[in-house]
């Protein structure tokens, strides 16, 4: 599955729009993630912990983008966007957004 930013794929014709396609996951981040957060913040630096946590919910959110777009039948998404937001009670929970149009390539 090619996964692509631009509107097209380059040396590539687009044969077939099959429609947009989404990948969504939500991820909740628990109390030692928090924790350990707010060490770095009183201290300075980055926060490894939430990094990684965002960098999981991405790759997850862009698998299941892939997932449904060759459930559609096809073999590339183009356009994709990605969108993050927290959400829940004291933005306890990070939603991590993929979108795209799933085409089939000539």
């Amino acid at each position: 599955m090619i996964l692509t930013t631009t509107p097209s794929v380059e040396g590539r014709t687009i044969a077939d729009y099959k429609g947009i396609v989404f990948g969504e996951v939500i991820s909740g981040v628990n109390f030692l993630k928090d924790f350990a957060s707010s060490i770095r913040d009183i201290i300075g630096g980055r926060s490894n912990t939430y990094e990684k946590e965002l960098v999981s919910a991405r790759e997850n959110a862009l698998n299941e983008l892939s997932q449904r777009a060759a459930q559609m039948g096809a073999d590339a998404v183009v356009g994709i966007d990605i969108d993050y937001e927290v959400l829940g009670q004291g933005n306890g929970m990070l939603m991590v957004t993929a979108s795209g149009t799933a085409v089939k390539l000539a």
